[in-house]
């Protein structure tokens, strides 16, 4: 049974709502000439940059579309929308960029231009205040896949920041809300100090902070064998240096590393970090592990990948209640010329080092997960649907398209109905 007239209705009501124009200044964000009124590289400068691409698989095993901007913001007050911050609840993709943030070390104070780029996407929130934003075309639906420029060709989005101040040493007065959130956490390293002049005055921060949304497909597919095993298959041009396979149901949890060629450790063996570099093929984890352990070897898998080790820890923190939530999940490192390549930086002028680790999220809809989920909802169990909270919309979509029982799909489609009423009636209220 086909979920699309259950679809039509909140997607039609949510394009309305969220559609932005403007005037689109090309598809390119970086340009064509990034080498005109360029400095010299700057030999005493670093810059250090980690991210999360998040996405969740389809029955093919592939980043299915889903709307990755629904539930409440998790962001301070503070933090800039593109827009507004309710506008993004009905856009759909298949990556939620998800915090790169972008530290700097100088031992004098200089003045750098940052500029990036996003493949297929939008830019959906950043701090400090950028100079510009793309795209500014109108988006016309709810959908990213159709399109957002005027040629109705999908156009890169991108953020730019002309001029950004370090002041090492300098006592920095950074924004901060009484209620504790996650993304102070990125402030815990020994990153330099920046300031940025905004219409609204001068800004500080750590950091340069920017999320985003959009439809490229990621390096990496997992599928569920009839044996109830995971096959995680590397689907890009590189080699995937590490991935985890975690899960979580209530207090107990446990994860599995893929090593090269398909082969794998677990928990109860030293773990030696491998590249997958066709496919691998992995049991689900034995629950008896602990979110401090992973903690630790994630750590050494992002200072690995070059990461200072405060930085790294800065990371976890900041995710640590995301990744280690309820649910079955991919944790991987994303090879360094897929995020280039997707996330083109330029800075100006060049660092003498630079860094880009990035770690991508691939949810999986398991058989537990399913029941879980299903029985939520036939039980009104409020505090279980909020634990898959974003996710619960893909996970009924991908129940809905592997079901051939009608009363069954009948009932999915319901439970999906009561979803996307749900994300409305918040849309209407502007949360």
């Amino acid at each position: 049974m086909s979920a699309k007239p259950f679809r039509l209705m909140p997607y039609g009501f949510l394009a309305c709502c969220f559609a932005i124009s403007s005037t689109f200044l090309g598809t390119n964000f970086l340009g064509n000439n990034l080498h005109e009124n360029r400095a010299l590289p700057s030999p005493g400068l670093t810059a250090h940059e980690w991210g999360t691409f998040t996405s969740i698989a389809g029955n093919d095993g592939q980043a299915a579309e889903w709307l990755p901007l629904s539930g409440s913001t998790d962001l301070p007050g503070f933090v800039k929308h593109f827009r507004n911050a309710g506008f993004k609840r009905g856009l759909r993709g298949t990556v939620r960029m998800e915090t790169p943030v972008l530290y700097f070390y100088s031992a004098r104070e200089a003045t750098v231009a940052v500029k990036v780029a996003f493949s297929k996407g939008v830019i959906t929130e950043w701090y400090p205040d950028a100079s510009r934003v793309e795209p500014t075309a109108t988006l016309t639906d709810a959908s990213l896949n159709s399109g957002n420029n005027l040629s109705g060709k999908q156009a890169d989005g991108g953020i730019a920041w002309d001029a950004v101040t370090l002041e090492p040493g300098a006592a920095a007065e950074l924004p901060r809300e009484k209620r504790d959130n996650p993304y102070y956490a990125a402030r815990e390293t020994s990153s330099t100090p920046l300031r940025v002049k905004t219409a609204a005055g001068e800004q500080q921060e750590k950091f340069l902070f920017y999320r985003g949304v959009s439809v490229f497909p990621v390096p990496i597919a997992a599928t569920l064998t009839s044996e109830g095993k995971v096959r995680v298959e590397n689907r890009g041009k590189d080699a995937i240096p590490n991935v985890i396979l975690f899960e979580r149901r209530g207090e107990k949890l446990g994860y599995r590393s893929a090593n090269a060629l398909g082969a794998e450790t677990t928990r109860d063996i030293p773990t030696t970090w491998g590249a997958v570099q066709t496919e691998a093929i992995l049991d689900a984890p034995v629950l008896t592990g602990t979110s401090d352990s992973l903690g630790k070897d994630l750590e050494g898998m992002l200072v690995a990948q070059g990461l200072y080790q405060d930085e790294a820890h800065a990371m976890v923190r900041t995710w640590r209640q995301s990744w280690f939530e309820e649910g079955s999940r991919l944790l991987y490192i994303v090879p360094a010329r897929f995020v280039d390549t997707m996330v083109p930086l330029d800075i100006n002028p060049a660092p003498s080092q630079r860094v880009r680790t990035f770690v991508g999220r691939l949810e999986l809809v398991t058989p537990a997960t399913r029941r879980a989920v299903e029985t939520a909802f036939a039980t009104h169990d409020g505090a279980t649907l909020k634990m898959y909270g974003r996710f619960l919309e893909p996970i009924l979509q991908t129940m809905i398209q592997g079901e051939t029982n009608p009363a069954r799909a009948q009932r999915l489609q319901e439970y999906l109905q009561s979803v996307y009423s749900t994300e409305i009636a918040q849309a209407r209220r502007g949360n």
